[in-house]
């Protein structure tokens, strides 16, 4: 998800953003800035502030209701209302009285960023049965590497996650898609990524998403794992569904980078905005293969992405 983009009449409410994850996504942010269960190294919000796993009800729920509604009328085209920002969203014990108050004003499909670590509490599970997509991380399934790139608050135990997700695998209808994020010599490690392939097997999602930084983190001395790490657990995993949503930062983090491509990409998009199935068509290249592209064109400033009307366009910088 990009930086937060908050629309000048609400507090809660931000975007909508073209997100690689969800499309085009408007943001409803129900948690204080940097309240979270963990603390992790690479979170680019900034360090946790107040590192909990208390859930409350941090706002008047029907306020963030009113902005919903306020807002909502001004977007033509959403693919997803998401709950994230810069907090643990099921931190917040409003959350089931929100997704069935979105449910009963809109048809957009609901999304709950999380950390997953509250996931063995059945109240929590309960309360994302209503949403369509929840996309948890799990980025250690050891308790030495849990402990190490997420700092999580004292009592959070990493077994005890992996068993609430795999509880609530076993109960939840909606699609389930789990970010691991790699940092260069935390996580990365053969055996941690061996208990995190025991553990996403037991959770069974039907996405599982490698990502690395390309922001800057929380802690000073954090590193992106190279890209060829995240193909080689690719190829590892081969059995399971696996995708990389990393942003390429360089040209050599693309393999047989192509300048003619490249070029092709940029003069065509120079001359008219075009949709990235606009680009596949014209060059016959795969998604995948263009976003390498358009991340590092983007990263320069050389083009952007706009929401028009149902879709993202890329539009000269």
């Amino acid at each position: 998800m990009t930086a937060i983009n908050r629309n000048r009449e609400t507090r809660h409410i931000f975007g909508p953003v073209p997100s690689r994850r969800l499309g085009i996504s408007l943001g409803v942010d129900i948690i204080p800035y940097k309240t979270c269960s963990l603390d992790c190294l690479y979170c680019e919000c900034g360090r946790t502030t107040r590192l909990t796993s208390e859930r409350q009800s941090f706002f008047p729920p029907q306020l963030v209701m009113d902005e919903l509604k306020m807002t909502l009328p001004g977007i033509p085209h959403l693919d997803f209302i998401t709950f994230s920002g810069s907090g643990e969203p099921t931190l917040n014990s409003d959350l089931g009285w929100f997704s069935t108050e979105i449910k009963k004003i809109s048809a957009v499909p609901l999304a709950v960023l999380t950390n997953g670590t509250l996931m063995f509490r059945e109240d929590v599970r309960r309360d994302l049965l209503g949403v369509d997509v929840v996309l948890p991380s799990l980025d250690a399934a050891t308790a030495g590497g849990f402990s190490r790139i997420n700092q999580p608050c004292p009592g959070l135990d990493v077994e005890r996650i992996i068993a609430g997700l795999e509880i609530f695998r076993s109960e939840y209808p909606g699609k389930i898609w789990l970010e691991i994020f790699i940092v260069k010599g935390i996580n990365d490690r053969e055996e941690e990524i061996a208990a995190l392939s025991q553990a996403v097997r037991r959770i069974a999602p039907d996405k599982i998403q490698l990502n690395t930084l390309d922001r800057p983190p929380a802690y000073s001395g954090i590193e992106s794992a190279d890209f060829r790490v995240l193909e080689s657990i690719r190829d590892q995993w081969s059995d399971l569904p696996v995708e990389i949503i990393k942003r390429a930062n360089r040209r050599e983090e693309i393999r047989a980078f192509s300048s003619n491509l490249e070029n092709s990409l940029l003069n065509t998009i120079r001359r008219r905005p075009l949709t990235i199935d606009d680009l596949a068509a014209l060059t016959a290249k795969g998604e995948g293969e263009l976003r390498q592209y358009l991340d590092i064109l983007e990263k320069e400033k050389k083009i952007r992405p706009v929401i028009v009307g149902e879709r993202i366009f890329y539009t000269a910088g």
